[in-house]
């Protein structure tokens, strides 16, 4: 696990698409994974967000352990698993901003896509555009290219770049250039899957395409 903090927003990355988020007294997670042994307190989550059913995405071990009791959570409305607490069920263009925000944070969900290959169709997950710490953020989850990307330019996009029905490094450079993000984190890679160069390609491929464009590797 490695962790950056970019504008005092402390932001850890758990693996595949997981992740940890920290600042102004809150903790987000997003698709917790790999989480062992017992979470401290300040370590649990006020909010978090699932962007898919499948395991990589959503790890009921690791989720039971970084809920506190009082944790928000937000789940694809097609998902099976059951939550007890303050789960909610969101769908593609839900709109969770201005009175309707989660604890302060304004949240826009945002389609998910199967198959980059072929013929685009809706997936069975969502992604997260949301604003925490002030930072706007763009968690894509499990999609290849979204046509809906017309929201306002994130600070940061997290973007899949592993391929296996979601975006390879090619398609997720491409993403980059239209959203014009300040930074890019790659996630849902192996190094041994995406020609065995991990993501150091993509730094390079993303200078080419977005110069302005800073790619952090956690």
């Amino acid at each position: 696990m490695s962790s950056v903090t970019i504008d005092g927003i402390l932001i850890k990355w758990l693996g595949n698409s997981g992740f940890m988020m920290k600042g102004d007294g809150m903790v987000l997670y997003i698709d917790p994974v790999n989480i062992s042994g017992e979470v401290p307190e300040e370590d649990m989550a006020d909010l978090l967000l699932i962007t898919h059913e499948h395991f990589g995405h959503c790890d009921p071990d690791s989720i039971r352990k970084v809920r506190k009791s009082d944790c928000t959570t937000l789940i694809p409305d097609n998902m099976g698993l059951q939550f007890r607490g303050d789960a909610r069920r969101v769908i593609e263009g839900d709109s969770l901003t201005g009175d309707l925000n989660i604890k302060g944070v304004d949240i826009e969900v945002i389609p998910a896509y199967d198959s980059c290959d072929g013929a685009r169709y809706s997936g069975s997950g969502v992604g997260y555009f949301f604003v925490f710490g002030g930072l706007k953020i763009y968690h894509a989850g499990h999609t290849c290219t979204v046509p809906e990307w017309e929201f306002a330019a994130p600070d940061i996009a997290i973007l899949p770049i592993g391929g296996h029905h979601s975006m390879d490094k090619a398609q997720s450079t491409t993403a980059v250039a239209s959203l014009s993000p300040r930074i890019v984190i790659p996630i849902v890679y192996d190094f041994d899957e995406i020609d065995g160069t991990g993501p150091d390609s993509f730094v390079d491929m993303v200078k080419e395409k977005s110069p302005s464009t800073q790619v952090i590797i956690l």
